[in-house]
C-alpha cells in the first residue's frame, strides 16, 4: 500500500514542478509595465504647480493646457499601457 502511494506522488511531482516554472509575464510585459509607470509618473509631475504663495492672489497658470489636458491624458495613457501589459501574450 505504501509503495502505491509513493508511486502516485512521484508521478505527479514532475507535472507540478513544470507548472510552477512557468512565468506569468515575459520580458515584454515588464517593459510595458515600466513604460506605463513612467507615463503615470510624468502625468502627475506635469499636474504639479500653478499655485500661489499669497492666498489673496489668483494665479491663472493653474488652468493651462499642461495641467488640464496633457497631464490627465498621460495618466490615462499610462493606465491603458498597464492594462495592455497585463493582458499581453508574448510569442511562444
Amino acid at each position: 500500500m505504501a509503495k502505491e502511494i509513493t508511486k502516485k506522488t512521484k508521478a505527479k511531482t514532475p507535472e507540478v514542478a513544470d507548472e510552477q516554472k512557468v512565468m506569468p509575464f515575459g520580458k515584454q510585459n515588464y517593459i510595458l509595465v515600466l513604460i506605463g509607470i513612467a507615463l503615470i509618473a510624468l502625468g502627475f509631475v506635469l499636474m504639479v504647480g500653478g499655485g500661489s504663495n499669497d492666498p489673496d492672489v489668483f494665479n491663472e497658470k493653474m488652468f493651462n493646457f499642461q495641467r488640464l489636458t496633457l497631464a490627465p491624458i498621460l495618466v490615462l495613457a499610462g493606465f491603458v499601457v498597464e492594462i495592455v501589459a497585463i493582458f499581453w501574450k508574448g510569442k511562444k
